[in-house]
């Protein structure tokens, strides 16, 4: 059994999360690997059974290359931004043909008044796209524009990782 959690980061933060995302899932299942979305292969190998879909929201929803570049700027960095992310990946990924359960999780403000969700955008281009939707899209938490996670965020997303791995093995089981 194969995972493959595939992430977009711009402050490191969403790669912190991806890196204790895949951790609960590869303490749990045969092999999981993890790629930054710039390295990530447009067509799943064949042994490939759950995809893991992650990035930043960024102006109420997946990154664009504009919303990348003005986060940096906000953010007081270099604007060049990577020209790949999360939505243009997810257009590009190939339809599996086959049952691939997949997930999607981001980072994003915590406050009640900012509204959007990265990862609620990639999990319907994931359905659309003939995965299998193994969870609900999971958001964790930054305390700024360019972070830090708040405390706890790296060890809940552990969990769901591992939580993962089990939604899988009963999937397989069944």
């Amino acid at each position: 059994m194969r995972a493959l959690v595939v992430y977009e980061s711009s402050f490191g933060n969403t790669g912190l999360v991806a890196e204790a995302v895949w951790h609960g899932l590869a303490d749990h299942v045969e092999s999981a690997a993890i790629r930054r979305v710039d390295v990530a292969p447009t067509r799943l190998p064949p042994t490939v059974e759950l995809l893991v879909v992650g990035g930043p929201t960024q102006a109420f929803g997946m990154s664009r290359p504009s919303t990348r570049s003005n986060a940096r700027a906000e953010a007081g960095l270099p604007s060049s931004a990577p020209t790949t992310g999360v939505r243009e990946w997810l257009h590009l990924l190939e339809p599996p043909g086959r049952p691939v359960w997949s997930a999607t999780f981001d980072t994003r403000l915590h406050s009640p008044h900012v509204p959007g969700s990265a990862a609620v955008g990639a999990w319907r281009l994931l359905n659309r796209g003939g995965f299998e939707l193994t969870a609900e899209a999971e958001s964790f938490w930054v305390t700024g524009l360019k972070g830090p996670l708040r405390e706890g965020e790296l060890e809940r997303a552990y969990t769901w990782g591992v939580s993962l791995s089990g939604l899988l093995l009963g999937a397989v089981r069944r």
